[in-house]
């Protein structure tokens, strides 16, 4: 278990540098100059961020320059935000953005199981037709759709009743996170309705289950006991990967529903040809979901004892 642990985190470093490396790559293949426009016509100024940042030198120094910064944890100064480090803005806003992400994948997680489990307990009938419609709209209708909508729904149903019973914007309440974390989990929850009905849909016929059975144990124990349990770990597999994703992928839904999260700034520092943000941000995104992605192969192994770590 220690030999597989170490090697997987080494496998996540050197993801993490190729992460970094790609972004820097990708970021000074863009054309514009990050340093151009109204904000920087001083000169002095102008001369003093190219020396710190080694802009004025040949790529490869840059390139030196930005892996030593990252390599201490310093991501720079933002080149658009006035005196604001972008270590200040992850360590700021990131948090809502989490708080965000596990509302939406405890929504998501709870929804998919319960729903995969009913579709295929009630395999051809109408619950089971009627979820996987509603699966494949979840699916195939866009994040940004979706939160348009229900910002519509919202205003809809607080003009009907003549007070505002959900909040159709902003943040600093629960009553601002419930929608927000709904729409958001959305997507994941369908992808987890169908993948915890095709595990289900295995395990209902499984031979153990056809014993416990025959023992006459009653439905309920046989159900969370024996199927549950063993059908819910491809889901928990793909829990990880899909935490970061929610955590780290809610940009759309952040900028309509206004909430001052880490993607919104992203989005902007891309408007902005902001190097440093985009950089800093990305490199940071890209670590934390290795890093669930490590964590979820590890607490695997604990979960299901037939797994045997190599």
């Amino acid at each position: 278990m220690f030999r597989y642990t170490v090697k997987r985190l080494i496998q996540g470093v050197i993801t993490v540098w190729f992460i970094a490396t790609a972004t820097f790559i990708a970021m000074h293949s863009v054309p514009g100059d990050p340093l151009s426009g109204e904000r920087l016509t001083n000169e002095e100024i102008r001369a003093n961020l190219e020396a710190r940042y080694g802009l004025d030198r040949p790529l490869f120094e840059q390139y030196l320059i930005y892996m030593g910064n990252m390599t201490r944890g310093d991501f720079g100064i933002s080149f658009t935000q006035q005196n604001r480090r972008v270590n200040d803005i992850i360590r700021e806003h990131f948090p809502v953005s989490a708080t965000l992400g596990i509302l939406a994948v405890v929504f998501a997680a709870l929804g998919g199981i319960l729903w995969g489990a009913l579709t295929a307990l009630f395999r051809n009938r109408l619950p089971d037709v009627v979820i996987m419609f509603l699966v494949i709209l979840g699916i195939s209708v866009p994040s940004f759709v979706v939160a348009g909508l229900s910002q519509l729904g919202l205003t809809s149903l607080n003009a009907l009743f003549g007070v505002s019973i959900l909040p159709v914007a902003g943040w600093g309440t629960l009553l601002h996170m419930i929608v927000p974390s709904l729409v958001l989990g959305l997507g994941t929850m369908a992808f987890l309705t169908r993948l915890m009905r095709s595990s289900m849909l295995e395990i209902i016929n499984a031979d153990f289950v056809r014993t416990a059975r025959s023992k006459g144990l009653p439905p309920t124990r046989i159900f969370l006991k024996h199927q549950l349990r063993n059908a819910i770990l491809p889901v928990i597999t793909v829990l990880g990967p899909a935490i970061a994703a929610i955590t780290t992928g809610g940009f759309v839904v952040e900028l309509v529903f206004a909430i001052p999260g880490l993607g919104r700034y992203f989005v902007q520092a891309v408007q902005q040809l902001d190097y440093t943000v985009i950089m800093g941000t990305t490199v940071f995104y890209g670590a934390f979901l290795v890093f669930m992605v490590i964590l979820v192969d590890l607490v695997y192994g604990f979960i299901d004892p037939r797994v045997r770590l190599e």
